[in-house]
């Protein structure tokens, strides 16, 4: 793992301007291709703006980079920077190491579906950050927010589709990256793919079967949570309440 520290010296009046332009334009394009900011901070006397971002490694940077540059919101960046640089002094960057993990333990809980048309073809997905491989549909569930709404939202934001789970299908771990990953089976109520989410590049049906999954996953992993899903009978119940006072918000199972 490894960070880089990029700090920018500005004129104080120019800070609303560059924060605006980084949210705007830088943000969203380093998310988009795979970026973590662990945050962005800036001095008390508005002269200096600090952000750092975590990487894999420093092939992973590189990578990253190499597809924030080609993307559009780059090009659109281009075209605004010369509202900003007056208030730019100096910038500089360092790449760092961390001397320890003093996070309090905790995980991301991602969800993920196997969606299936009436024809019984799959929905699959390939994201910017994983282009090599094609993948079930889903993402990250927010603070708060039930997985099965999670997963309906993701599905809905990434490809217009609406989908209606009949039941999970397993539980994955990845201890390297904390995710607890959580897997269900739906099908889809319409069939028309309108991508309009900018995390993905593609969204298709296909006919998906345990013989095919790997020419599609090419990520075993991910492969063995579609296959499970085409495999599975039974269902784990799952459930979404909130207490004082109680309240069931959803279930899904037996």
């Amino acid at each position: 793992m490894i960070f880089r520290k990029k700090t920018y010296h500005i004129k104080p009046e120019g800070l609303e301007a560059v924060t605006d332009f980084f949210h705007t334009y830088l943000l969203p394009n380093q998310w988009k291709h795979g970026a973590k900011l662990v945050g962005r901070w800036v001095s008390e006397d508005k002269c200096n703006i600090t952000a750092v971002w975590q990487y894999e490694s420093y092939e992973a940077y590189e990578q990253i980079e190499k597809r924030v540059r080609t993307d559009e919101l780059h090009t659109q960046a281009q075209a605004k920077k010369p509202l900003i640089l007056p208030f730019i002094l100096s910038s500089s960057q360092e790449f760092m190491e961390s001397t320890g993990d003093y996070h309090v333990p905790r995980h991301i809980v991602a969800v993920s579906g196997l969606i299936q048309n009436e024809a019984g073809e799959t929905l699959l997905v390939k994201t910017n950050w994983r282009n090599d491989t094609w993948e079930l549909p889903g993402g990250q569930v927010e603070e708060g927010e039930p997985l099965e709404t999670a997963l309906v939202r993701e599905i809905l934001e990434e490809t217009a589709i609406n989908v209606k789970l009949t039941k999970t299908t397993g539980v994955y771990q990845n201890i390297t990256s904390r995710i607890v990953s959580v897997v269900f089976k739906g099908m889809a109520l319409n069939t028309e793919i309108v991508k309009q989410d900018s995390e993905i590049q593609e969204a298709k049906f296909v006919m998906l079967t345990e013989e095919n999954a790997s020419e599609y996953i090419t990520r075993f992993h991910i492969a063995t949570r579609a296959i499970d899903a085409l495999k599975s009978e039974g269902s784990v119940p799952v459930e979404s309440v909130k207490v004082k006072p109680y309240e069931r918000l959803h279930r899904i199972g037996n």
